[in-house]
């Protein structure tokens, strides 16, 4: 097996097992860019979020889960959680903490602090990392916040 079809198999368990209602879709091109993802998902690029992986200052990972056109802000997270800071993940702590490739990250499927900002939950439905560059999972916000126990708040820029 691939790493690429390990990464999507443990997601789609993880949303078989907790009964999510959320469709994992696999691609042929890469899906790491929003511009990317919403030409191969044929889907307009607004219906998107990204996770921004981020690291509180006791090592634990938060994840602000923001629209695909926002920024997310590390000191809002760092905030909305009471703590002192927060500070961007690198591709190598992504992967440690998450057990997800940068660029696959899905919403949730792992231990983290989710943060999951406001203007996400005005959506129907979005389409978020699928566990590898080439893979997305169709979901409603409020399924993205049952599956990941999120925190709704500002943390957009």
């Amino acid at each position: 097996m691939n790493e690429q079809a390990h990464y999507e198999g443990k997601l789609k368990a993880y949303i078989k097992q907790n009964g999510l209602q959320a469709q994992h879709l696999s691609f042929e091109a890469s899906c790491h860019s929003v511009t990317e993802a919403a030409q191969a998902a044929q889907a307009d690029p607004a219906d998107f979020v990204k996770n921004i992986c981020l690291v509180g200052p006791d090592g634990q990972l938060i994840v602000a889960i923001v629209k695909g056109e926002d920024r997310a802000s590390a000191s809002r997270s760092a905030r909305a959680l009471g703590l002192a800071e927060a500070r961007p993940a690198t591709e190598a702590e992504i992967l440690e903490l998450s057990g997800y490739p940068c660029g696959g990250t899905p919403s949730f499927g792992y231990q983290a602090a989710f943060l999951v900002d406001a203007r996400v939950m005005e959506k129907s439905e979005v389409y978020t990392g699928g566990g590898s560059e080439y893979s997305l999972v169709k979901i409603s916000p409020a399924e993205l916040v049952k599956a990941n126990q999120g925190l709704v708040a500002r943390v957009r820029r």
